[in-house]
């Protein structure tokens, strides 16, 4: 926690409370589903929650924003996000019912209002989102062909609207189509070892109606 605090000070009481309570949360649901793996669960405020904030070092969200967080699994970026921006309606979808679930607890634990979360298949989404966010659920290519019709027309941020992708490595060759695309180091806004290779690729994409 002292992670999340030390890269977030501006952080409110409520907040920083439902930030305390994400450990002992996906504890209890791991302990029954296998949502994180076991490996990583003791380093959830790194590789989970700090990873997916790193986002919002890239695009702070503008209240009344609408994101869709694709393959959230136990609700990563989304549940994290959504704490962080309060006024930010967030949609969080994944194939797999169990981790919805999950996910479905976690905001109703926290109180998060601004949280949906439903079984579906990116493909099958209906409605436009200013940011499509997800961590590594495949590449991007194919990530584009789901979501490329879900992209709102008007713009509110200093980025424009797209794709903000949490994923590691080299991307030169996955990203060879995408000339728009660009990446940022984690690494340059978290200390951590575990951020060296980890980016934020930000894909901006046209509406199309």
């Amino acid at each position: 926690m002292d992670f999340i605090l030390k890269y977030f000070p501006e952080l409110t009481e409520v907040q920083t409370s439902q930030f305390q309570q994400l450990e002992a949360l996906y504890h209890d649901w791991n302990s029954k589903i296998n949502v994180i793996s076991r490996k990583d669960i003791d380093q959830l405020y790194v590789k989970h929650v700090l990873h997916s904030l790193a986002i919002a070092k890239i695009q702070k969200f503008e209240p009344g924003t609408y994101i869709l967080d694709v393959g959230t699994g136990g609700g990563f970026p989304g549940i994290p996000l959504a704490i962080l921006f309060p006024e930010t309606r967030f949609y969080l979808i994944d194939v797999i019912l169990k981790k919805i679930n999950v996910v479905k607890a976690v905001a109703e634990a926290l109180e998060l209002k601004n949280v949906k979360a439903e079984q579906m298949r990116a493909e099958n989404v209906k409605g436009d989102f200013d940011f499509i966010v997800s961590r590594a659920v495949t590449n991007m290519p194919d990530f584009v062909s789901w979501i490329k019709d879900k992209i709102k027309k008007q713009q509110k941020h200093e980025l424009k609207n797209g794709i903000l992708y949490l994923k590691g490595g080299d991307l030169r060759e996955e990203l060879a189509s995408f000339s728009n695309a660009k990446e940022y180091n984690i690494s340059d806004f978290f200390e951590d070892d575990f951020f060296e290779t980890k980016k934020v690729v930000h894909l901006p994409l046209k509406y199309k109606s």
